[in-house]
């Protein structure tokens, strides 16, 4: 079956819940998991009358963005551990969640992508979409939703 897990955090109440049933779906099946938290790009905007955000500004909020994203998968590993679940885990930057999540399983060689469904509904969820909506959508690794 899957060996190979990738498990994408935000480190919303939600997607803690997906991390502790893939963690549980990975022991009962033998698998390895590699958790991601994804880092979206900061695009610049001009503010008012020309402000543009500042460079050393742009550098501490990537730098403080991705100690939090390392601590949400240090938090999944510490789990993975206890549960006995062989575990890596990934940081990256990318230009949308839902991107840089495929490209992470895809580069982490994952078959399969365990994820929370974040539930948007009615109109914001047509609008705006879903990142897991997008992951299933775009990927062509199997995506299990937890709900």
């Amino acid at each position: 079956m899957f060996k190979h897990i990738l498990i994408p955090t935000d480190g919303s109440p939600l997607a803690t819940k997906a991390v502790e049933a893939g963690l549980e779906f990975a022991k009962e099946i033998g698998a390895k998991v590699t958790a991601y938290y994804g880092v979206e790009e900061i695009q610049p905007h001009v503010y008012g009358e020309g402000y543009i955000m500042d460079r050393k500004l742009m550098e501490e909020f990537d730098r403080r963005v991705r100690e939090i994203g390392q601590e949400h998968v240090d938090a999944i590993g510490k789990a993975a551990k206890k549960a006995g679940v062989k575990f890596t885990s990934a940081v990256t930057k990318a230009y949308a969640p839902h991107e840089g999540i495929i490209e992470a399983a895809k580069k982490e060689q994952c078959d399969v992508i365990f994820m929370a469904s974040h539930g948007r509904r009615g109109l914001s969820g047509l609008i705006m979409g879903s990142v897991t909506n997008k992951v299933l959508t775009h990927s062509k690794i199997p995506v299990l939703v937890y709900r």
